[in-house]
């Protein structure tokens, strides 16, 4: 009698917010090695990939920058409520060019003349820019800044923007601030004054994978995945 090899597992599909980029892949690589489950990433801002899953595309857990995306699902019973929860924090930062003069020590300084451009991911949708011009309202800020703001996909492609020079400034997260030497540091946003980040997960209804699912949840709450998240500057949430 010949032997029947298993059929390996289905391709685990996880649509995940842009800038958990690098932490995601690192522990999906980590996850496959232990486990043999094949984990595919789609990575872009959080509310292109909350409408992509409102039009059906295929995917078995969300990982979202913010609450807004997430919840947006949720009020179309597109992801299941009882694997949901909080499980990363993060914080905005100023980035400018590594090779940039300009000097920025709080946020009015972004009003200043040699700040002529601010890349931000797209402040009507993506998390990141959401949150961003959440702390410049809150800050009486944004109408003297508005006009200078470059709407960009998503938050990678805004610390890309600052990267090639083609902006004076940007506004990211602090992640991912930290994985481009392209780009430095020149204002981190005090905890009182920014928003709360907070980047929420869940299974989405429509997979046909549960049980591979809810095993993949399950490693992102280890402990070695959020080493892997803390390697990279996220906060870990227990919520």
């Amino acid at each position: 009698m010949v032997a029947v090899a298993a059929a390996p597992a289905a391709e685990l599909v996880v649509f995940a917010a842009a800038s958990l980029t690098d932490s995601m892949k690192e522990i999906g690589a980590d996850y496959q090695k232990q486990t043999g489950q094949a984990v595919d990433f789609n990575f872009e801002g959080s509310s292109v990939l909350a409408r992509q899953i409102e039009e059906g595309a295929p995917a078995d857990i969300f990982f979202s920058a913010d609450e807004t995306q997430m919840d947006r699902l949720a009020g179309k019973s597109l992801i299941d409520p009882a694997t949901r929860h909080d499980r990363l924090g993060n914080t905005l930062v100023v980035v400018v060019p590594a090779n940039s003069t300009v000097q920025i020590h709080s946020a009015s300084d972004l009003a200043q003349n040699d700040v002529k451009q601010i890349a931000l991911a797209d402040p009507k949708a993506v998390p990141a820019g959401v949150y961003a011009e959440a702390w410049l309202k809150k800050l009486k800020l944004w109408d003297t800044i508005g006009a200078k703001v470059v709407a960009t996909e998503n938050v990678r492609a805004a610390l890309a923007a600052v990267a090639s020079g083609n902006v004076d400034a940007g506004v990211v997260y602090k992640t991912d601030a930290a994985i481009s030497k392209r780009v430095k540091t020149a204002y981190e946003v005090p905890r009182a004054d920014g928003p709360d980040i907070r980047y929420p997960v869940a299974m989405v209804k429509g997979t046909l994978q549960p049980d591979a699912a809810k095993a993949f949840l399950k490693y992102l709450d280890s402990d070695e995945a959020a080493g892997v998240f803390k390697k990279f500057g996220f906060a870990i949430r227990t919520e």
